[in-house]
């Protein structure tokens, strides 16, 4: 069985592609799912690639169409880490923060990012250039410290490979 390539754009990442929040499309994209079984992860992800993000406005639609609280909704747009509440930045740099990479010296690197980028982990920079997230483990434990910059991961990450994804991702 073949597998198709992953995507290399980042899940939340926003393009200029992607459309500011419209009600009623929001209301198109969760018509197009409604039937599915289990229809409120595909009806998330779709209104997070459509905008960007989950507006808080689409909570209640969503709850509505599939007969949830809006409560059930909320708590799974907020659990799941990669779904974002407001647009993040033309590109998005996950810092792994896992123990491995923490043990392989991540927490300098991390506070190196957050100085260069002029963000805490989890912002975006006031240029809008790039969203820095943690991410809690990105299966490369053996070359750590990791980390993903639009969907490409990068073991082995060092001060001089986080300056070269900083310098890209800012360009």
């Amino acid at each position: 069985m073949k597998v198709p390539p992953m995507s290399t754009k980042q899940p939340g990442s926003r393009t200029p592609t992607q459309a500011a929040w419209d009600k009623e499309l929001a209301l198109l994209r969760i018509r197009e799912h409604v039937d599915r079984e289990g229809p409120l992860l595909p009806i998330l992800h779709a209104l997070q690639e459509e905008f960007g993000y989950i507006d808080e406005a689409a909570e209640p639609l969503i709850a509505e169409a599939l007969n949830l609280t809006r409560a059930e909704v909320h708590g799974v747009v907020t659990f799941y880490h990669d779904f974002r509440r407001a647009p993040a930045g033309r590109h998005v740099l996950k810092l792994c923060r896992a123990e491995a990479c923490q043990a392989a010296g991540g927490e300098p690197l991390a506070a190196r990012a957050e100085a260069r980028l002029g963000t805490a982990l989890g912002t975006t920079a006031p240029d809008g250039s790039v969203t820095l997230e943690p991410v809690y483990c990105l299966g490369l434990c053996a070359i750590a410290p990791s980390a993903m910059l639009d969907g490409k991961v990068v073991g082995r990450l060092d001060q001089r490979r986080l300056e070269s994804l900083l310098a890209e991702a800012q360009q």
